[in-house]
C-alpha cells in the first residue's frame, strides 16, 4: 500500500509536469487521478453523480438521489489531465465545460461548488 505522502507526491509531480507543458508519467498520472477522485468523493459524499476519468477511475459523489441501475442520469467525464488541472484549481470549471474538455449531463452534474479541491 502506498502512503499519503506518495499519493500527494504524485499529485505534485503530475501538476509540475502539466505546468511545464509535459505529459506526466503514466503511473504518476494514474495515482494523481485516483487520489484526487478519492478526495472529491470524501469531500462531496453521496451517490447522485458519477465522475469518470478514463482510463484511471470513476467515483460516485455529491449528495442527492442515489443511482442504482444502468447509466447514471448525472455524469461527468473528462481526460486525466483536465481532471488534475480542475481539481488543483489550474483550470476553471466553466471554462473546461465551454471548451468541451468536460462532458457533463444531468441536473446535478455541475461540480463547480466542489472544485478546486483543497490539497493538503
Amino acid at each position: 500500500m502506498s502512503s499519503p505522502y506518495i499519493k500527494s507526491a504524485a499529485v505534485a509531480a503530475a501538476l509540475s509536469a502539466l505546468d511545464e507543458g509535459l505529459a506526466p508519467e503514466r503511473l504518476v498520472l494514474r495515482t494523481a487521478v485516483r487520489t484526487l477522485l478519492a478526495t472529491l468523493a470524501e469531500r462531496a459524499p453521496g451517490r447522485s453523480v458519477e465522475v469518470r476519468v478514463p482510463p484511471y477511475g470513476a467515483v460516485q459523489c455529491v449528495p442527492g438521489p442515489r443511482h442504482t441501475r444502468g447509466t447514471p442520469p448525472n455524469t461527468v467525464e473528462m481526460d486525466p489531465q483536465t481532471w488534475v488541472a480542475l481539481a488543483a484549481g489550474r483550470l476553471d470549471w466553466e471554462r473546461a465545460v465551454t471548451e468541451g474538455r468536460v462532458r457533463a449531463s444531468g441536473a446535478r452534474a455541475d461540480l463547480s461548488a466542489y472544485l478546486p479541491l483543497e490539497l493538503e
